[in-house]
């Protein structure tokens, strides 16, 4: 490297990468990294699937508890956990925990509606008669819950303003 920088007016690739990026985001601003970032992702998305951010977050996460071990993640979970009760109070985690109690009860419900209604079927056909379908055993909504259907189709993938 020193003989890099005793010619004078020469730099070292990194120097001159340095020096580029800042002037990039000098001129365009942190935006310009944010937007390219983002189809830059949408990209190697369309190009590899959604599986590939598994697996290479799964092998990051090996890393860095081969690294840091399992206590590091401990940590983080508890300074993560202490922010999110700092700036949302300490209702918040009672507020998600009895929305997810209601979706969990609800999906419980639907489930044992399908087994009831499954279990009528076989029977009926067991009996060789058609299986009764009934308020109670039906798994579709009245027409009544459905709810309206939009005039545009939502977007499929992450716009500028969008994560998933």
């Amino acid at each position: 490297m020193q003989q890099d920088k005793d010619n004078k007016g020469s730099m070292t690739v990194a120097e001159a990468g340095r020096k580029g990026g800042e002037t990039v985001r000098n001129e365009r601003g942190r935006e310009f990294y944010e937007t390219i970032g983002r189809k830059g992702g949408a990209t190697v998305k369309a190009e590899r699937g959604r599986s590939f951010y598994e697996e290479i977050g799964r092998k990051g996460g090996e890393t860095v508890k081969a690294e840091r071990g399992a206590k590091f993640y401990e940590e983080i979970g508890k300074k993560g956990g202490d922010r999110v009760k700092a700036t949302r109070g300490p209702n918040f985690y009672e507020e998600i925990g009895r929305k997810g109690g209601q979706k969990v009860k609800k999906l419980i419900e639907e489930g044992k509606r399908a087994a009831r209604a499954a279990m009528e079927a076989q029977q009926a056909a067991a009996a060789g008669t058609a299986a009764p379908v009934s308020a109670a055993t039906s798994t579709a909504p009245a027409p009544a819950e459905e709810a309206p259907v939009a005039s545009t189709p939502a977007p499929t993938e992450p716009g500028p303003d969008r994560t998933e």
